[in-house]
């Protein structure tokens, strides 16, 4: 494992890259810039392997550094990989999740700026976020010739930061001079309909016409009022001009990795961008990519929504599952889940089998990746690789977090197996012309377990007028916990005789799909009681401490 970073320029040379086709942010970081993709759009594609997980832990249980660590695995078995994954958020890095770049001997790098302000991706979309919320304000302060219904102006506020104190706010309080008055909000910039257009966009152009599309708020007599009505939407993508190329670092081993775009897994699609996707299967012959939290929330978004928009073909896909998180869904609490406890491992394994089934649904070949901890015992590895082989999968232990690339060498040879024996027959869950109910009732009982699907009146409303809207024939893009297979965090393990219930709906038409809230989630998440920034410092010549 090399004591520093190698320079970026040697990474882009490896990966094919001319001089013109990157742009360098320092010594470590690049752009890479589209023409680079559409010079090799007539190229072949390397294979698309998904990393996605069983339902995790509250402390999460090391998807990330899984994909890192079978990445740099790959190289060393021969292959060529490129990583590409989403851009950590401020607000949970400082807040209770941490950061987003692996650990222990499989991360990405530098890993202090990816997970603060990184190449300023965040932060430009935060600034056209706000600028088309500051449009629609002064919109109204100036007559409202659109004829906005104040009381239904949908587009909020963003910040990387999380602050429940801003989840629902008030507005232009002061005078005649300080705007309407009027109940607003602000969610997390990961929750924005702009991140999730930035990465699903196909270039700047196609991001300018997505932001045009998004509908800011409704008429009184139900129509929609769009962003481009507004006239901001192209001062929107000047400040997206940089962002929308893709990212480029490495791993601690020097494998190249794309870092591109960070909507969250559990209330947005958890995906990386489509563009940064694209690259990585022109420069490299395999792409691993990662889709937020568990297969119901993630692998379901990335097949469903990305895959299906984007027209890619996914190959393979690998769950992650740890011995600490099949013991706690078989009952253990956290603070035993250092010991050794097979019975109730084998209780938890009903979640697994979920995982798989649900992955399974998409005709998408499987295996699973053992998260190695330095409490597990091959007792409990035993009843996992036994469980796996009466349900035909493949199952591998790694230990990429203490040995790096090289602790992850049989999981790698593993996949290239699975890709070499088993082709993909991918295809979505449900079809696009379906009813929004239909959609929303196949996810929750073939993808959750669910027995259905509940809907207060005011979301059959709001089902009823998006279709009336033209928006019915859009994916849906279910925003629930990541703590259990329904919306309820406490049911753990392979929950049964569930419902689901669909509390909001809303329409993000730039972006391309429904967002359903269920159960009880927010687009704005809290700091805990001791956040980890408290534990974050600055030393005199400039290194960050704190931070992991």
């Amino acid at each position: 494992m090399p004591t520093s970073t190698r320079p970026i320029a040697d990474i882009a040379r490896e990966l094919g890259l001319a001089a013109e086709e990157w742009l360098p942010y320092g010594r470590d970081k690049a752009k890479v810039l589209l023409p680079a993709l559409h010079a090799r759009s007539a190229g072949p594609d390397g294979k698309l392997v998904v990393v996605s997980a069983i339902t995790p832990t509250p402390a999460g249980d090391g998807k990330t550094t899984m994909t890192i660590g079978l990445g740099q695995a790959l190289w060393r078995v021969g292959a060529r990989p490129v990583i590409a994954l989403r851009e950590p958020s401020i607000g949970p890095t400082l807040g209770m999740k941490g950061g987003g770049t692996g650990g222990g001997r499989s991360q990405v790098v530098p890993m202090e700026d990816i997970n603060l302000h990184f190449t300023g991706d965040f932060h430009a979309v935060t600034s056209a976020h706000n600028l088309l919320a500051a449009a629609v304000d002064n919109h109204l302060h100036h007559g409202n010739a659109l004829g906005m219904d104040v009381r239904q102006v949908l587009w909020r506020r963003v910040l990387d930061v999380n602050d429940r104190a801003l989840r629902n706010v008030v507005v232009g309080l002061g005078g005649r001079m300080d705007g309407v008055p009027r109940e607003a909000g602000f969610l997390i910039t990961s929750a924005s309909e702009i991140m999730a257009a930035l990465c699903l966009a196909e270039d700047l152009s196609d991001l300018r016409a997505r932001l045009g599309r998004m509908v800011v708020a409704l008429k009184p007599d139900g129509g929609a009022v769009l962003a481009d009505e507004l006239k901001v939407t192209g001062a929107m993508a000047a400040l997206l001009r940089d962002a929308v190329h893709p990212n480029l670092v490495q791993t601690m081993e020097g494998t190249p990795a794309l870092v591109h775009g960070g909507p969250f897994g559990n209330i947005a699609h958890g995906c990386n961008s489509v563009v940064a996707t694209r690259m990585a299967l022109k420069l490299g012959d395999i792409c691993l990519t990662e889709a937020g939290f568990a297969t119901d929330l993630g692998a379901e978004k990335f097949f469903d929504i990305k895959c299906r928009l984007a027209g890619l073909r996914p190959d393979a896909a690998m769950i992650v599952a740890t011995a600490r998180a099949l013991k706690y869904h078989g009952g253990v609490p956290l603070t035993e889940l250092g010991k050794e406890n097979v019975e109730a491992l084998v209780r938890g394994l009903d979640n697994l089998e979920a995982h798989v089934a649900c992955v399974r649904q998409f005709k998408v070949p499987v295996l699973v990746g053992l998260n190695r901890y330095p409490t597990d015992t091959e007792r409990e590895y035993q009843a996992v690789f036994d469980r796996c082989g009466t349900l035909g999968v493949p199952a591998y232990v790694a230990d990429v977090f203490g040995r790096g690339g090289e602790g992850g060498e049989d999981l790698a040879r593993g996949l290239l197996k699975l890709l070499e024996s088993e082709r993909s027959a991918f295809a979505p869950l449900y079809p696009l012309d379906a009813p929004v109910k239909a959609k929303l009732e196949t996810i929750a009982t073939r993808i959750y377990g669910a027995d259905g699907v509940d809907y207060p009146k005011k979301v059959d409303r709001q089902i009823a007028q998006a279709e009336a809207l033209g928006y019915g024939r859009l994916p849906v893009c279910v925003a629930k916990t990541q703590r259990s297979l329904s919306d309820d965090p406490t049911l753990l393990n392979r929950p049964r005789g569930f419902r689901i219930t669909i509390n909001d709906l809303r329409i993000s038409a730039g972006a391309g799909f429904l967002v359903a809230l269920a159960g009880d989630i927010t687009t704005m998440p809290g700091l805990p009681r001791k956040p980890n920034a408290e534990g974050v410092d600055v030393t005199p010549d400039g290194v960050i401490t704190g931070l992991f």
